[in-house]
């Protein structure tokens, strides 16, 4: 089932996340929904506090990044209970966009290797470091479960210039092809 995403603006995309129980039901079909929803809406990632849940939960799926780098055709996870143990590098510039701020990409700022503990869909533990793009993407969709939107990577003169931008997002003046949920 395809669900609405939560925009820019929604409190829900500020709150730091809670821990996914073992038992939480229906998390495969939330898990399902979830890929469906960021495929309808040709993103890469897509962290639960974006379909309006608080918890610690991301899915990515890095395959249609692929045509320059081929590691990334088969990069798909859901990543349950993550914790980000370290970041290791020289920080490079790339320029990311957002299911949650749609039609709105800036250059962001990040380091190129990330070593993250997390969970599968069946609660398998992994301990894992990830570089590249794919450290970007959890990155990025980590710092939802933190309640940290990618426009707050940005300077401060960066913030001020795009805020009538972030503002036009919060009351709903975009268009874009998937459901989206905006503040009431």
């Amino acid at each position: 089932m395809i669900l609405p995403v939560y925009v820019y603006g929604n409190p829900v995309l500020r709150q730091k996340t809670n821990e996914v129980e073992k038992d939480f039901e229906g998390l495969g079909a939330l898990i399902s929904d979830m890929f469906e929803t960021m495929y309808h809406a040709d993103g890469v990632g897509l962290a639960a506090p974006q379909i309006g849940q608080s918890i610690r939960l991301f899915i990515i799926d890095t395959h249609v990044m692929s045509e320059d780098d081929e590691t990334l055709m088969n990069f798909k996870k859901a990543f349950i209970n993550p914790k980000v143990i370290e970041e290791q590098g020289e920080e490079w510039t790339y320029n990311e966009g957002c299911l949650s701020l749609p039609t709105f990409r800036e250059d962001v700022r990040r380091k190129p290797k990330v070593h993250i503990k997390y969970q599968d869909e069946n609660f398998v533990t992994h301990d894992e470091w990830f570089d590249g793009i794919k450290a970007r993407v959890i990155q990025h969709e980590y710092d939802h479960l933190e309640g940290i939107v990618f426009s707050d990577k940005l300077s401060a003169l960066k913030r001020k210039l795009i805020k009538g931008k972030l503002n036009d997002i919060m009351k709903g003046k975009v268009e874009k092809k998937y459901k989206m949920k905006f503040v009431k």
